[in-house]
């Protein structure tokens, strides 16, 4: 255990910005910096980042955090990156110059792609605890190799490097310039063996991609380079995802509790000690791995969390203020949160968002919108609850603000909700990590929400899922 006197630099590259905190040793925070990032949709369903921008700000974010340090930059231990997990780029291998843009995790570009294609999709979630949608890696590198020249031509070269953002994050921000990928980011490829968290000869064959293309796999803590700040070195010993990080917010997750961050989108996750590849479409994911063990979750997906008030933002031309959720709107509409492509259990990219009723006021169409997140959540959680009983949900993100948010998913669930104060869950959760999980880290206190009797809710999530079921059965006829 690391004592006070030491500094961690927790590095969020996120969808909207890079941050950079610095905590002490009990989970103080220190100083930080944060760096907004570009979005860019060129077509419909393409979602983008700047590569270079992203090197840049991230790079701003950590000079501007360790400037505020001034001469206690030389307290600074060690450093961890996380990332976005599923967005991924080609680069050359040689000089680290970019061939392509980021494409996030929310891009759906190989949606239609990936539905003609041949393969044996309860084998390919067998492998990798993942449910093949476009979301994910795979597709994305395939159509980088078919249709982007700059990245055919490194091919054909051998200077081609394709993989997470995290893995060209260390190979640009490092001194050594690795080429690594740890299982949290890996795993999101489609093509990486979950049991094994090495990449599947099978799954590569099958996607047409080179193993010579991909990152070397490595361990969640790992040697993986220097970070050269100014006058200091830095060793970056913790890489993984947003999400995964995230759930160290609070320090080590129990087993008894389930974990909700509601954010850009929204994920719920519950710890599980071993690896079971269910047929149900949730997903199964490491989150952790080192020497002395691995750490899984089953995993719920809504990628329509707070880009869904973004979508309702831009068709309504109205800023979206969850306190309008918490103090009216009454009578919401349904909504189907397609937005982003529609996530676990559904797994849908053919309907595109909707509301029941279009003549009804903003208010009740933002109401509509974030029930929805809270219906979904409840959905996933209860496919999760099948397989072991949780006693409580830990949420988080800035969804979480919202009270009747938290209140509608501990009557739902009939479970205790506490919604952390802790406000950068994924750079608390990494320090967290990159500390070796010190038995006097600072667990932010929680709002607790009992749950109650609320049967008018209850039978509108019915009502809900039943509307939902049928709109989905009328688009696959």
């Amino acid at each position: 255990m690391e004592t006070q006197s030491s500094l961690f630099l927790a590095i969020d590259q996120g969808g909207h910005a890079s941050r950079a905190l610095i905590f002490e040793g009990c989970g103080q925070v220190v100083a930080q910096q944060h760096a907004v990032i570009s979005t860019f949709e060129p077509r419909a369903g393409w979602v983008e980042h700047d590569p270079e921008e992203l090197v840049s700000q991230t790079l701003a974010a950590i000079s501007g955090a360790v400037t505020q340090l001034g001469v206690d930059r030389f307290r600074l231990k060690a450093a961890g990156l996380a990332t976005q997990r599923s967005s991924m780029l080609c680069w050359n291998s040689h000089t680290g110059a970019a061939l392509t843009p980021v494409i996030s995790w929310a891009d759906r570009r190989t949606a239609d792609w990936l539905a003609a294609f041949d393969f044996d999709r309860a084998d390919v979630l067998r492998r990798t605890g993942l449910v093949p949608n476009p979301h994910f890696g795979a597709s994305k590198m395939r159509w980088c190799l078919d249709h982007v020249p700059s990245v055919q031509a490194a091919a054909a070269s051998g200077v081609l490097c394709m993989g997470p953002l995290a893995s060209f994050l260390l190979h640009r921000l490092l001194r050594e310039r690795p080429l690594l990928v740890d299982p949290s980011n890996g795993s999101r490829t489609l093509l990486m063996d979950v049991h094994r968290s090495q990449w599947d000869a099978y799954l590569l064959d099958l996607f047409g991609v080179a193993s010579a293309y991909l990152p070397t796999c490595c361990s969640s803590r790992h040697t993986f380079g220097t970070l050269v700040i100014e006058d200091i070195q830095v060793p970056l010993t913790v890489c993984t995802g947003d999400q995964a990080a995230a759930l160290f917010g609070d320090g080590w997750p129990r087993a008894n509790t389930m974990y909700a961050n509601a954010g850009t989108g929204a994920f719920i996750q519950r710890p599980v000690a071993a690896l079971p590849i269910q047929q149900d479409n949730l997903l199964t994911s490491v989150v952790w791995s080192d020497e002395t063990q691995t750490l899984c979750v089953r995993e719920g997906t809504v990628n329509g969390g707070g880009r869904a008030l973004t979508w309702l933002n831009e068709h309504e031309g109205r800023l979206a203020n969850l306190s309008d959720f918490d103090n009216g709107a009454t009578h919401p509409p349904f909504f189907l949160n397609s937005v982003g492509g529609l996530g676990s259990p559904f797994w849908r990219t053919d309907v595109a968002p909707r509301f029941s009723e279009e003549s009804v006021d903003y208010p009740n169409k933002l109401a509509a919108v974030v029930e929805s997140i809270v219906f979904l959540l409840v959905h996933n959680a209860e496919r999760m609850e099948a397989d072991a009983k949780t006693e409580q949900l830990l949420v988080g993100g800035g969804m979480a603000s919202s009270t009747r948010f938290c209140q509608s998913l501990a009557d739902l669930l009939q479970l205790t909700v506490l919604r952390s104060r802790q406000t950068e869950a994924t750079a608390a959760g990494l320090a967290f990590l990159i500390a070796e999980g010190p038995a006097d880290w600072r667990v932010a206190p929680s709002d607790v929400f009992t749950a109650r009797e609320n049967s008018a809710l209850a039978a509108r999530y019915r009502a809900w899922l039943t509307w939902i079921y049928a709109v989905l059965d009328r688009a696959s006829r």
